[in-house]
């Protein structure tokens, strides 16, 4: 049986690290999970396949969004339940988060299913890609219920402090999905279908191995399915919605500004893309050590233990800014060299190196708001951190970034992506310091 933290006592730092390592390495597993599968279908059924499978990811991506929403608020609660002991509110609140879930899930892969042309052309989906992307985006939907139990069943575990066995079921997925692909659509010859097929069932094996393995080892209080109360049902949906719209916050505020890189032209576009593409994986740090917070801090914010808190909230920023200041200059020295990764056109190597040289040393600063919106996040105050994801991308990160441009010219992308880091940082600890997310009680 994995180990399961109980944050409310030992050392924090040791926690930190021990904690944050096997979410990292899932968060990483994640990644390549989509990068796999667009190796195989990019390879194995040619670009048009391939931008198919893009623009359906778009929105599946926006579903994604709203279950990392709904798992935030499942975080949060169960986190703060098990710091309190209470196992009858833990078994209630799983309960209801598993019915309600659940009908979610279903409701959207019937309507999704039916309307999958409808949602590709409001996107306007090229006509020579339409019938894949519908393919591929209702195989997704008829498996949406696995999406949703193998990322939910992940963040119970965490919850309750066990951060290793959710590394098994995303390691079960990523390697079941590997080997499924290449079947799916070459031996099978079922080409775009597939990958589609490929996708829903890695998610599935790793789902049914997932809630069978907990049950086993009897790590969850799973009970068989009963009607929630109102009150369970309006907590999670009263923490569920603004944290599913913070989601949608920073989708729309990085469309936005976008609008703004696309000013500068093709080779400014792609370097950007290659760039962003990079940020994802130097950002994973720093969502992992988020996801610890919230779980630590939730735990002691149950019985009350601020004191506690804070230090997890100093050592989490601590620990935060020397990840990613080492991965800063890490990236300052081999800027050009990550950027050749993605891409050769001339323009785009040396505008992507630009940007990340001068953006490079305002990661930890990003990395702050991460931790310290995770502090608040976890004692339930999801509007708050909606409010300040409002504030970082429309009122500093799209505004400073289309101001320094039209000033500077492309340059002053990252002159006013850097800056918003910065800036947005301050507001997250001013907000930390002197908000009143403290008074915050979800059980009362």
């Amino acid at each position: 049986m994995e180990k399961q933290y109980d944050f409310t006592q030992g050392n924090i730092l040791k926690q930190i690290i021990f904690f944050s390592g096997p979410i990292l390495l899932a968060n990483l597993l994640q990644t390549s999970y989509q990068f796999i599968d667009s190796l195989w279908v990019g390879n194995l059924l040619g670009a048009n396949a391939l931008g198919a499978i893009g623009v359906s990811g778009t929105i599946i991506f926006t579903i994604l969004s709203f279950i990392i929403g709904l798992n935030n608020a499942a975080l949060t609660i169960l986190s703060q339940q098990k710091g309190i002991g209470g196992e009858e509110g833990l078994k209630n609140y799983l309960n209801a988060f598993v019915v309600l879930m659940t009908s979610i899930a279903l409701a959207l892969g019937v309507i999704g299913y039916i309307f999958s042309e409808q949602l590709l052309n409001l996107l306007g989906t090229p006509q020579s890609m339409l019938q894949d992307a519908k393919i591929y985006l209702q195989i997704n939907f008829l498996g949406i219920l696995f999406l949703f139990g193998y990322n939910f069943i992940s963040t119970v575990m965490r919850a309750l402090g066990d951060s290793k066995t959710p590394l098994r079921f995303v390691t079960v997925a990523v390697l079941a999905n590997i080997v499924l692909d290449p079947v799916f659509i070459s031996v099978f010859n079922w080409g775009i279908a597939g990958a589609g097929y490929a996708t829903v069932v890695s998610q599935g094996i790793a789902f049914v191995y997932g809630f069978v393995y907990l049950q086993r080892k009897k790590l969850a209080p799973f009970t068989f399915p009963a009607p929630p109360s109102w009150k369970e049902i309006r907590l999670i949906l009263n923490l569920g919605i603004p944290s599913g719209l913070q989601m949608a916050v920073i989708s729309a505020g990085s469309a936005a500004i976008m609008s703004v890189v696309t000013m500068f032209g093709g080779g400014v576009v792609a370097g950007f893309s290659a760039a962003q593409r990079l940020d994802n994986i130097i950002m994973l740090p720093a969502h992992a050590l988020s996801t610890t917070v919230t779980s630590m801090a939730g735990q002691n914010i149950g019985i009350k233990n601020w004191q506690r808190v804070e230090k997890i909230a100093k050592y989490g920023v601590l620990y935060n800014f020397a990840i990613m200041l080492v991965i800063g200059i890490f990236i300052i020295l081999f800027a050009e060299f990550a950027i050749q990764l993605f891409i050769r056109d001339e323009a785009a190597v040396a505008f992507g190196k630009q940007y990340l040289t001068i953006v490079a040393l305002c990661y930890p600063f990003l990395g702050i708001n991460f931790i310290l919106n995770g502090i608040v996040r976890a004692s339930g105050a999801m509007y708050q951190v909606l409010i300040l994801n409002i504030l970082s991308f429309w009122v500093l990160r799209y505004p400073l970034t289309w101001l320094f441009s039209s000033q500077l010219g492309s340059v002053g992308i990252a002159v006013g992506m850097g800056s918003s880091f910065m800036i947005s940082s301050m507001f997250a600890f001013l907000y930390y310091r002197y908000g009143k997310f403290r008074e915050k009680d979800l059980f009362k």
